[in-house]
């Protein structure tokens, strides 16, 4: 049987999150797969970290990182889109990744020629999906390229943000700009 796309970009995310963990710097605590023991716990496993099973982490992903916030709704329209917002929604939480969609989606729209301003209210429904393809059909390859570069930079910055406030997230920065931002 086939992967889907989503399976392919749960695979490439857990290779690069590894197995267990327990970093004491890591303010999610605990994980195994990339999956944080507070989001197993939301999803109903109870047993150890250390023995989340990898298909039940896989299982936690589609749900909790691309069904909830509505990645999927982007993968028809590109799947490369779809799988960076994925892939930085598991490392820094789900939401952040809808509002920069949208914040980059009303800086690209020619002041309102190729689309309406967008609410930035990190929901992905029918309005953002709508700026989405006008975007992409107007600008094609290139256009997908950019808005690609334009949520790393909004990623990027936000890491570096992030251990100016948080000394101990130096730990984790080298790795982040090494997997993370493309």
């Amino acid at each position: 049987m086939a992967l889907d796309m989503i399976d392919v970009a749960i695979e490439i995310t857990i290779g690069k999150e590894g197995k267990y963990s327990n970093h004491p710097s890591d303010s999610g605590g605990e994980t195994m797969w990339g999956i944080t023991w507070k989001v197993a716990k939301k999803h109903g496993y109870d047993g150890p970290m250390k023995d989340l099973p990898r298909d039940e982490a896989k299982r936690i992903y589609r749900a909790e990182y691309f069904m909830e916030p509505g990645f999927d709704k982007v993968l028809p329209h590109s799947a490369t889109i779809a799988k960076e917002l994925f892939d930085t929604g598991v490392n820094i939480g789900p939401k952040q990744p809808c509002y920069w969609l949208q914040q980059c989606l009303n800086r690209l729209n020619l002041k309102g020629k190729l689309y309406a301003d967008l609410k930035v209210d990190g929901a992905i429904g029918p309005n953002t999906i709508k700026a989405l393809d006008s975007y992409l059909k107007h600008r094609g390859g290139q256009g997908e390229l950019v808005l690609y570069r334009m949520l790393n930079c909004c990623q990027g910055s936000y890491y570096n943000q992030l251990v100016d406030k948080r000394e101990k997230d130096e730990d984790f920065i080298f790795g982040w700009y090494l997997h993370r931002v493309g």
